[in-house]
């Protein structure tokens, strides 16, 4: 009996590493977290320019999305409602549309303030999607006026707790 058993194992051994060696890779590592100082994101629309530096003792939202995602499209919206009448934390949307006409619908519809949306028309092979490591469902950025990330996803009841 010993003798039949020994094959059997060998082959699941065998066949367990055979498909482990087919499953996804994934990055265990984050690009940017807490604590990383931001780097400056350079549109490769070079009209736009913008300013991440927030005044002393104040926060600014760096969030990225698109409109065809609709879960980063809603979380931006909803991060922008909730700042509408903040003065500690300044948002800055920037949206990954290839195109520019999806953009201006996107922020009409969504109702956002047009001076702190931009777009970046390369999108997923921009090199600010690949500096910030943006993957499915985008991310933002929480930033003190030192440049540093406080935090990273935050949601609309998270940025509460900052705004007081």
């Amino acid at each position: 009996m010993i003798k039949s058993v020994k094959p059997i194992f060998v082959v699941l051994v065998f066949s367990s590493l055979i498909s482990f060696s087919f499953m996804e890779k994934k990055d265990p590592t984050e690009k940017l977290v807490p604590g990383d100082t931001l780097p400056i994101p350079v549109l490769e629309n070079e009209k736009q320019t913008f300013n991440l530096q927030a005044v002393e003792g104040k926060y600014t939202l760096l969030s990225f999305w698109a409109g065809y995602d609709a879960k980063s499209r809603m979380k931006n919206a909803e991060l922008c409602h909730a700042l509408q009448n903040s003065d500690r934390i300044k948002m800055i949307s920037v949206s990954l549309d290839r195109y520019e006409s999806v953009f201006r619908a996107a922020v009409e519809q969504d109702q956002l303030q047009t001076a702190l949306c931009y777009l970046e028309t390369g999108g997923n092979t921009s090199e600010v999607f690949k500096e910030f490591g943006l993957r499915d469902g985008f991310a933002n950025y929480l930033i003190d006026d030192n440049g540093v990330i406080v935090a990273k996803n935050v949601t609309a009841d998270e940025l509460n707790s900052y705004m007081n």
